[in-house]
């Protein structure tokens, strides 16, 4: 075959590799999985279903502090930047994997090397220049060909990855936030539960100062006057737990902010009313509700990527070609001691110096098909586990989408009848309260 029969050959194979068939492996359905339809009935009467945005669903409870409080953990959070420099992680992992598409191997080279060579060797006796300098100059290029689709598999992957490492920071966001407002909603609870606490040891102080005189003046008996202490020091008791509970709050507050633990009376101001929830809450259509949660977009992407590693895993049964390449210039200069000087660098750039080479190559591990046939398997198990996994997130999605919303309906309906509790219980108190002033009943029933 003649040179310029090799290159017209190698142009054609070239084309041929260049005109790659489809990826091989599967390409991902998304699995079909249970879907509530509609909310029942018996939540109508506390949540609104209008397809809105609820990603600020905060901001229903205005309550300022607790917006700058989750804006400045949005901010400062440690575990959710972990979660962002993982985004960025995700991101190269995606441009390599673009990258592999293209000539997998490009670099310049050059050298200049003095060589003296042994006039002993065998066709070097008699003849020819022993003592020169080389010098070489030039590029090389290595590709192999996206023939099966393997890189495309693998930018596939990669790319499931990235927007499931984005929907895994939105998941981090998710629990942030919430954990913002538990831990508020904990402390201003605390807070409102110490204010109690210290008003009911002021009142029962005055009650067992009462039953004291009344024994000490020999008109009472020292059974009502032990029940009033016990009573005040059982309260007294309880502060230092409700103490306890405001300043665990408070250290959690500071961990979900990035501080250490401290005084963050800076940041939350006086002490503050415990979170108002609205009568009625958005809640928009089922669907939607569950796409919103980025736990299962999350479940769904990574399927999505195991997928295409079984593409990946696939690609390697069959042949890989690949072209290569180099252009450059190569020339040599005698040393000797007749030609001192003439190191031959002046005649590089000559284009009698011009040298290539380029050709096409394949490599096929026909002897290797059960290991592969074996690692296909493996990304294959692992893809059904994903697709199980996904399903699963689903269900326990609108599972604990229903716990929440049924908490909330029995939350609410609970509240009304505490209320009427409560006034009740402060009517009787007064009542009691005066009774036994009075001398119409004993301690006993204050205490009840």
């Amino acid at each position: 075959m003649t040179h310029r029969s090799f290159v017209r050959v190698t142009a054609g194979v070239i084309l041929a590799l260049l005109s790659a068939c489809a990826p091989v492996g599967p390409d991902f359905v998304k699995p079909d999985v249970p879907a509530v339809t509609a909310w029942p009935d018996q939540y109508r009467a506390e949540f609104e279903f209008s397809p809105q945005d609820i990603a600020q669903w905060w901001e229903v409870l205005n309550d300022p502090v607790l917006n700058s409080l989750i804006a400045l953990a949005h901010e400062r959070n440690n575990n959710l930047k972990i979660a962002g420099l993982r985004v960025l992680e995700a991101q190269a992992i995606l441009g390599i994997a673009v990258g592999n598409q293209y000539p997998q191997s490009q670099f310049a080279f050059g050298d200049s090397t003095a060589l003296q060579l042994s006039e002993s060797n065998a066709n070097t006796a008699g003849g020819g220049d022993l003592n020169y300098i080389q010098h070489n100059l030039g590029l090389s290029v290595a590709w192999e060909v996206d023939f099966w689709g393997r890189f495309r598999r693998g930018v596939e992957a990669a790319d499931a990855g990235l927007l499931a490492s984005i929907a895994n920071y939105d998941d981090a966001l998710v629990l942030l936030t919430a954990q913002v407002a538990d831990a508020y909603t904990i402390l201003r609870t605390a807070e409102e539960q110490l204010r109690i606490a210290r008003e009911n040891v002021i009142i029962q102080e005055r009650s067992y100062e009462i039953t004291d005189v009344i024994f000490r003046s020999g008109n009472g008996n020292e059974l009502d006057m032990q029940r009033a202490l016990t009573l005040l020091l059982s309260t007294r008791s309880s502060i230092p737990a409700l103490e306890i509970s405001e300043r665990q709050a408070q250290n959690a507050l500071s961990t979900l902010l990035g501080m250490l633990p401290g005084d963050l009376s800076a940041l939350l101001g006086e002490e503050g009313e415990i979170p108002a929830v609205p009568g009625r809450i958005l809640v928009g259509v089922p669907a939607e509700m569950l796409r919103q949660r980025p736990d299962v977009r999350r479940a769904e992407l990574f399927a999505m990527s195991q997928n295409a590693l079984v593409g990946v895993a696939t690609a390697d049964l069959y042949p890989s070609f690949s072209i290569s390449g180099s252009l450059g210039l190569a020339a040599a200069g005698n040393t000797s001691t007749t030609r001192t000087g003439d190191s031959g660098l002046g005649e590089l750039f000559s284009m009698d110096s011009l040298t290539y080479a380029i050709g096409p190559s394949f490599v096929w591990p026909f002897f290797n098909y059960g290991r592969i046939e074996n690692n296909i398997r493996v990304e294959d198990a692992r893809l059904q586990q994903a697709l199980i996994q996904y399903r699963e997130t689903v269900i326990q999605a609108a599972r604990e989408v229903d716990d929440a919303m049924m908490g909330f309906v029995g939350s609410q309906r609970q509240d009304v009848l505490l209320e009427r509790t409560v006034q009740s219980a402060l009517r009787s108190s007064e009542l009691s309260l005066i009774r036994f002033r009075e001398g119409f009943a004993d301690y006993q029933r204050v205490i009840d």
